[in-house]
């Protein structure tokens, strides 16, 4: 009886460890995911692991200067996103489709870092021609952008279309080269951080997706 009754116990204290082991190795898994989000360098879009603060990553894909202007008539450049994380996208205020949901979604992002002046949003107008300061600064106010944490902006076309396509890779068009003369238009999100790099690309027209940038943010924040 005694020995059934040890048996039985080593198996509950056994199974007790096994538990606990697993529960150790999910947590780590977590933190590894936190500490190191992805580096991204072109339109494939494949994860690169570097270790922060490194040659490689000094050296690694980043968004260069831009010159633009947003719905404030303010001129915005790299400097003005110095020490700040941002997300951005492209759109332009007459679409009919899929930029109101992620109008309504960037606002989620607004929301969530509303406190945070370590984060801003940078939404690029793809048709600069007709999204001139004042019909931004009307979408902004109808869609409730707070212009001193989301920037909508208009500038040079091609300037803007070289950013998307060279610089953000936002479109998913592998391989099929494009020009001025055709439309860039994408429903991804992306991520940079405060040195520059692109760290993650979402779905902006999906909910799961959102939430899982808005994650990432914090996992960065966290860091930096």
């Amino acid at each position: 009886m005694k020995k059934t009754i040890l048996y039985i116990a080593t198996l509950i204290l056994f199974s007790a460890c096994k538990q606990t082991v697993k529960k150790e190795n999910i947590q780590v898994n977590e933190t590894s995911r936190v500490e190191y989000l992805p580096y991204y360098n072109d339109e494939s879009f494949t994860p690169h692991w570097l270790t922060p603060n490194t040659e490689e990553e000094k050296q690694f894909h980043k968004i260069p200067d831009f010159k633009l202007v947003d719905q404030l008539g303010d001129t915005l450049t790299q400097k003005s996103f110095e020490n700040q994380i941002y997300i951005t996208d492209f759109f332009f205020t007459t679409c009919p489709g899929i930029c109101l949901k992620m109008t309504n979604n960037m606002t989620k992002v607004q929301e969530a870092f509303l406190d945070n002046p370590e984060v801003a949003i940078l939404s690029h107008s793809v048709t600069p021609s007709i999204d001139s300061v004042s019909v931004l600064k009307t979408y902004a106010e109808k869609n409730g952008v707070i212009d001193s944490k989301w920037h909508l902006v208009t500038g040079d076309k091609t300037e803007i279309y070289n950013l998307g396509r060279n610089e953000y890779f936002v479109e998913n068009d592998l391989g099929i080269p494009k020009d001025i003369n055709d439309f860039l238009h994408t429903e991804n999100f992306l991520l940079i951080d405060k040195n520059r790099h692109i760290r993650g690309i979402y779905n902006g027209l999906n909910r799961a997706s959102i939430a899982q940038l808005i994650t990432d943010v914090d996992a960065l924040l966290e860091k930096s």
